[in-house]
């Protein structure tokens, strides 16, 4: 199983970023995908979730309306649009899937928003 982030880098405040989370050697379409960041200095926290079948999707409030999860089952790949971002969105952003209770995480991408 291998998941590749991609689409990090360094905008300014207010400026946007799509990652990309792109899984294979895996059902992809068996699970649900989540995103999740790591701030400098602080523990992982939850970032969005979408669903394997219908499609809906969950955040916290901290980016909800800034943030849109998505998946291309066809493409096995999930995307992260972040928008209006702010200097406390700087963070490592990874992404996970399940099976069997079993988690799968990327090896994260950097974002850094800074003016």
């Amino acid at each position: 199983v291998q998941l590749v982030e991609s689409g990090g880098g360094s905008v300014q405040p207010g400026g946007a970023l799509t990652l990309s989370c792109a899984v294979s050697g895996f059902p992809f379409t068996s699970s649900a995908v989540s995103w999740y960041r790591q701030p400098p200095g602080k523990g992982r926290e939850w970032v969005a979730s979408i669903t394997r079948s219908n499609g809906n999707t969950y955040y916290p409030d901290s980016v909800k309306g800034r943030f849109t999860i998505s998946r291309d089952n066809a493409k096995k790949t999930a995307y992260l649009q972040m928008n209006s971002l702010k200097t406390k969105d700087t963070a490592v952003y990874s992404c996970k899937v399940q099976d069997h209770g079993q988690d799968y995480w990327g090896q994260g991408t950097q974002v850094t928003v800074s003016s």
